[in-house]
Parts: structure tokens; C-alpha cells; sequence
């Protein structure tokens, strides 16, 4: 009931409580971009620019290339590569040829790849060449059957494949172009319904592994729409978004991406936002007007020594994610540019967001913010799961159209976490007396590293391999830039002895780089409970032995 929902009264006065949510394909958002704006710039990467009539066109072809491939409706097809035009056209192909996209970290080793190319059961990769060798490594434990490579050089070349005739798919190795090649625009597709599943996003869970979490079409259509909603001072066809974040991950595949597309927006691929001088020039040359991104990105801005060089004042609204975002960060960065940044939250089961501060209103300091239109939301407290009071920590429970199905062949994860249409978060948190949302902590083990997420159960297996290793503990740890970092603590066997360089460069061979500690305490002994299970919590207070 309204009255039950403090937060509906802090939203801005543009921002509806409820939204109609369109049982469409998440693809159709593309198409009706390039019926009413065909000639609109839709990606720019460096000096090189589609069209939305041109991105329609590349992934009508390319999705009935993947048909003509043998890419049935449901068929997992996995996607490994960064920030290209690439990414974007192969994403929207799978959805159009009625797949479902599993999008992988470029960053994956051999061993992570292959869990989830087996756990997603893709048979099906597209995949950037300069990957070749993790993902021949990795195939070779899947069920993986086909590669379909794309080039670095490609990006500048795909709007003149639209001119190329077209031709039989041929025997062997598959390129990109191939593959469009083979396909023509009167080809019929097969239809796509909205509740359909469209994404894998693989998150973690109880167990320490990745789960796919299944997001249907009209999940993302739903939360794309929430958050347009939301952001109502942007403009159709008026907004240039920064794709820094990257779009492997269902945060920058919807907020970015998805939305970008929505808004008939020109989208800037930007593959490495490490490169902050790069960043600063592409925001200035580009005059980017939304800019997702995690607290880490906008703490290297800030930091920058020639910051004030650059005039970021384009900039209207950025969205900050997958980790706290600190005060001090945020009034920096909106005195450097004048735009608004906005905390928010979500997660991979509700792909994206549930919760953001107001874009014209009140942002509250270490708030996530209010639920988005449609969001319903409880604190509860004990196993009996009762309604916490106004400022009491419990478990965050949420529930809306974003929502997702259920983990991918975890019948009885999704059944944990989905209790009478109630997403159950795992974390812990708290609400005001006005209906703004605080997080206090994680009932989950996960610890995020400048908004990735690193699973301890899976860095204590990579050190466990180690021969020296007996026992291992990993928890998270405060880091002011990073928000948190990966600490490990190790336990030697008998009359061993290892330096903290090679234990990092052993996890290296199996990690991505993200997951590998940066911070060690040699112990003798972990913390355990009476029944021998690890008692994480208490590694944060472990000293090192002398």
C-alpha cells in the first residue's frame, strides 16, 4: 500500500510511481531508435561512427547469419570482448535470433572461463581474436563447438560490410563478417516474446561460485524504462553516454547500453577507463552527458593532475555503482564538472538497479536512494522474516518487474532467493524515516574490488593448488580507492616456506587480476567454528604471526 512507502513523497515531481512496461523483445528498443532517428550517431569508438539505421541493419544481417549458423531460440552464445562496436551489434543479434547472451570478462583465465561456458551450457562464442588462447584453452574442457572471431581493426570496418554481397557461410574457422555475410535483410527471424530469457549475468552465491542469473526480456525492458523514468531530464536523441563501465557487466549493459539505445543516444565506447587522460579528452571532444560509472573511476578523475584542464561541463548526470561512493568523492567530481552524481544500487538478479538517489531532489549522503517506480521493498529481521522499524538493520528484500527468473539449473538457489515474489538480497541495510535506503553490510561473502566482484571460496581454491599452502582464508578489506581490497590469509604446511610474489603470480596463472590478493598475513592457524567451518568474519582482526 502507498502509505507504506515513505520514499514516494522524496521522488521528483516528473517521476510517476507507477510505468507501463511494453511486452516487447529488449531489441525492439534498437528498432524503433532507427525508425525515428535513423541518421542519428548510435556508437562512436575513436574517430569511427554508425548510424542507428546502420547498427539496425548490422544486427538484422548478423542475427540471420547466427540462424543460418544454427542458433536456435533459448541457445546460450557467449560474448567475450570489451568496449567495441563489436560487443554492441553481436549482443543485439544473439537477442534478434532469439538466443540468450552469456557476456564474459575478457579478463577470465582458462579455469573461469570454462565454468561458466559449462555452467551456461554455450556452444556458441564470439569472441576477439586477441583472446584466442584462453578461449582455445578453455573450449577444450566445454561443450563449446563453434568460435566466431572478430578483430580489433574490424570496429573501423563494420558499416562497409553492409555493402558486401552476400554469400554461403564456408567450411572452418568463422569471422564476424562471415557470419553477416551470410545473412539478408528480408530473412525472417524467429519471434522473440518478452518472456523469453535474454541474459546470463553470472553473479555469486552461497555456495562461493558464479550463478547465471536468468534476466528475461521484459526484465531489462522493465528496469531500461525505470531508469529513463528516473533520469528525467535527459532528452531522446539528445544525449551522448560515456560506455566506460564495461558492457560484459549487466550494470553497464543496462544503464549504458540498454538505456543509451532507448534514448536514441549516441553511445561512446571506451574500452579502458584506466586510461584517465584519454577519458578526460573523449569526455571534453565528445561533450558526454551521462557517464555510468563505480567510485574508483570517479576518484581517478578527481585525482587527475591536470583535471582542471579539461571542460567536463557537458557532463549532466552520472550514475555510481557496485560500491559506496564517498562524499568527498562526489562533491569533487560534481565542482569539476557540474553535473549530478547520483548513488545507486543493484544487483545482477535484478538486472540492473532497484534504488537511486533523486535526479533533481534531495541526495542524501551515503544513501542509495529511494526504490525506482515499481519497486517495493522490506527490511526483515530473524528467520521469521519480520518488518524491521524505521532505522533498524535487516536483509533487504525487494521486489518488482526487473526481477529475474531464477538461476540458471539452481533450482533450489533461486528458491532461496525468491520466496513469494520477494528477491531476497543478502544484504544488510537499513531505511529512514523519509524512504531513503542505507547500506550496512553483506550478508554474502562478496567482496568488490573497484566494483568487481570477487568470490573468496574461488581465490582460496587457486591458493589451495599450491603446494605449499595448507590452509587459506580470503576475506575483503577497506581500501580507500578501491573500496575494498582481497586479503588472504596463509596457512604454510610443515617446514614450507613461499613469498608473497610467488603466491600472487601462482593466482595469476588461474585469476583474473582483480581477484589476486593485494594484501597477506602468513598465520598458524585460521578462526573456526566448533563443526570446522571457517569463521570469515573474524579473519579482518587476524594479525600476522612474527
Amino acid at each position: 500500500m502507498e502509505q507504506n512507502k515513505p520514499w514516494l513523497k522524496q521522488y521528483d515531481v516528473q517521476v510517476a510511481a507507477h510505468g507501463h512496461y511494453p511486452q516487447q523483445p529488449l531489441f525492439a528498443f534498437l528498432q524503433q531508435a532507427a525508425r525515428r532517428y535513423p541518421q542519428q550517431v548510435a556508437l562512436r569508438f575513436g574517430q569511427e561512427q554508425i548510424s542507428y539505421a546502420e547498427l539496425e541493419e548490422l544486427t538484422q544481417r548478423l542475427a540471420a547469419g547466427l540462424v543460418k549458423l544454427g542458433v536456435q531460440a533459448g541457445q546460450r552464445v557467449a560474448l567475450m570482448m570489451p568496449n567495441v562496436p563489436q560487443f554492441v551489434v553481436s549482443y543485439y543479434a544473439v537477442l534478434k535470433a532469439g538466443g540468450v547472451v552469456v557476456a564474459c570478462n575478457p579478463a577470465y583465465r582458462r579455469r573461469e572461463l570454462a565454468y561458466q561456458l559449462n555452467d551456461a551450457g554455450a556452444t556458441l562464442l564470439i569472441g576477439l581474436r586477441s583472446y584466442a588462447q584462453t578461449i582455445a584453452e578453455a573450449a577444450a574442457e566445454t561443450g563449446l563447438r563453434q568460435v566466431v572471431w572478430t578483430d580489433e581493426a574490424d570496429s573501423a570496418h563494420l558499416a562497409e560490410w553492409l555493402h558486401l554481397p552476400q554469400q554461403a557461410l564456408p567450411q572452418g574457422q568463422l569471422t564476424l563478417q562471415m557470419v553477416l555475410q551470410a545473412g539478408a535483410l528480408e530473412d525472417t527471424l524467429p519471434p522473440v516474446e518478452a518472456d523469453a530469457p535474454a541474459v546470463l549475468q553470472y553473479t555469486g552465491g552461497t555456495t562461493g561460485l558464479p550463478k547465471g542469473a536468468v534476466g528475461l526480456h521484459r526484465n531489462l525492458v522493465a528496469n531500461t524504462l525505470q531508469f529513463q523514468r528516473w533520469l528525467h531530464g535527459l532528452q531522446e536523441a539528445g544525449e551522448v553516454v560515456l560506455c566506460a563501465i564495461p558492457l560484459f557487466h549487466v550494470y553497464g549493459m543496462v544503464i549504458a547500453m540498454n538505456m543509451g539505445v532507448a534514448l536514441a543516444a549516441t553511445l561512446v565506447l571506451f574500452p579502458n577507463p584506466r586510461e584517465v587522460e584519454g577519458l578526460l579528452e573523449t569526455i571534453q571532444r565528445e561533450r558526454v552527458s551521462l557517464f555510468p560509472g563505480v567510485p574508483t573511476l570517479y576518484q581517478m578523475i578527481n585525482a587527475y593532475p591536470q583535471v582542471r584542464d579539461y571542460d567536463l561541463r557537458s557532463i549532466k548526470a552520472c550514475i555510481s555503482g557496485s560500491a559506496p561512493l564517498p562524499a568527498e568523492t562526489k562533491r569533487t567530481f560534481e565542482a569539476l564538472t557540474g553535473g549530478k552524481l547520483l548513488e545507486g544500487y543493484g544487483l545482477s538478479e535484478a538486472p540492473t538497479a532497484t534504488h537511486c538517489n533523486p535526479f533533481m531532489g534531495e541526495n542524501r549522503t551515503g544513501s542509495i536512494g529511494l526504490p525506482l517506480p515499481d519497486v517495493d521493498c522490506r527490511i526483515v529481521i530473524g528467520e521469521d522474516e519480520q518488518d524491521a522499524a524505521v532505522g533498524q538493520e535487516g536483509e533487504l528484500l525487494v521486489r518488482g518487474p526487473q526481477v529475474m527468473a531464477g538461476y540458471q539449473g539452481q533450482v533450489a538457489e533461486s528458491a532461496a532467493v525468491l520466496k513469494d515474489g520477494w528477491l531476497h538480497t543478502g544484504d544488510v541495510a537499513r531505511m529512514d524515516e523519509d524512504g531513503y535506503f542505507y547500506l550496512v553490510g553483506r550478508k554474502k561473502e562478496l567482496i568488490k574490488v573497484s566494483g568487481y566482484q570477487v568470490w573468496p571460496n574461488e581465490v582460496e581454491a587457486a591458493l589451495l593448488r599450491h603446494p605449499a599452502v595448507r590452509e587459506v582464508g580470503v576475506a575483503g578489506v577497506a581500501h580507500p580507492q578501491r573500496g575494498e581490497q582481497v586479503k588472504a590469509w596463509v596457512v604454510l604446511k610443515e617446514g614450507m616456506q613461499v613469498g608473497v610474489e610467488e603466491l600472487a603470480e601462482w593466482c595469476r596463472q588461474d585469476l583474473a587480476y582483480y581477484k589476486v590478493p593485494t594484501a597477506w598475513a602468513f598465520v598458524k592457524a585460521l578462526p573456526r567454528s566448533g563443526v570446522g567451518k571457517l569463521l570469515r568474519r573474524e579473519l579482518p582482526q587476524m594479525q600476522a604471526d612474527e
